[in-house]
């Protein structure tokens, strides 16, 4: 396949597309980072996860690698998940080199545009209500806070083997509310 063909689109910025093995470092950048993987449901990941990681990411078609138009550096990452009733579920991971500099709200903004023209009925994301960046980025591109789930979900244990529960923002955009 050329790479040509992995291109899912382009914005102002960037390069929206599959993922390809020559991915990893960057990959690996970001996904070893405790800062930026804080609210994810892993912990970092040495380099042979990322390796691991990477061949998933290149096998399915739900993850979309941010590349640098200016320098061709992968930056980060957006989630599409198909669900249940016309819906898509978007996440998005990125190198907090590039937080705050309107990259993520450039490629979300684009793909969740993609989803409402390929026939979503509705776009959904799911955050940690600690991670006030993620949630202000969503209501920056039109979401609405539907719900606060408290103490719903939990990824880790404590010492005792005790869940650590977490509370659950979702956050909901419907096509026909979609501004742009």
């Amino acid at each position: 396949m050329m790479n040509h063909e992995k291109i899912i689109m382009e914005t102002e910025h960037l390069i929206l597309r599959r993922y390809k093995e020559s991915d990893l470092q960057d990959l690996f950048e970001y996904l070893s980072d405790p800062e930026v993987v804080r609210y994810e449901p892993y912990k970092p990941k040495n380099l042979d996860e990322a390796r691991e990681d990477l061949s998933w990411r290149i096998s399915t078609e739900e993850m979309v690698a941010v590349e640098l138009k200016a320098n061709g550096k992968m930056i980060g990452n957006v989630y599409l998940g198909q669900r249940d009733f016309q819906a898509v579920e978007i996440g998005y991971v990125f190198n907090r080199q590039y937080w705050g500099q309107g990259y993520a709200s450039e490629a979300c903004r684009s793909l969740v545009k993609q989803a409402f023209a390929q026939g979503a009925h509705r776009v959904f994301a799911e955050c940690d209500p600690q991670n006030e960046s993620s949630w202000r980025l969503l209501e920056a591109l039109g979401f609405r806070r539907e719900a606060h789930f408290l103490q719903n979900v939990y990824f880790w244990e404590d010492e005792n083997g005790q869940p650590i529960w977490k509370d659950t923002y979702v956050y909901g955009q419907i096509k026909s509310a979609n501004p742009k």
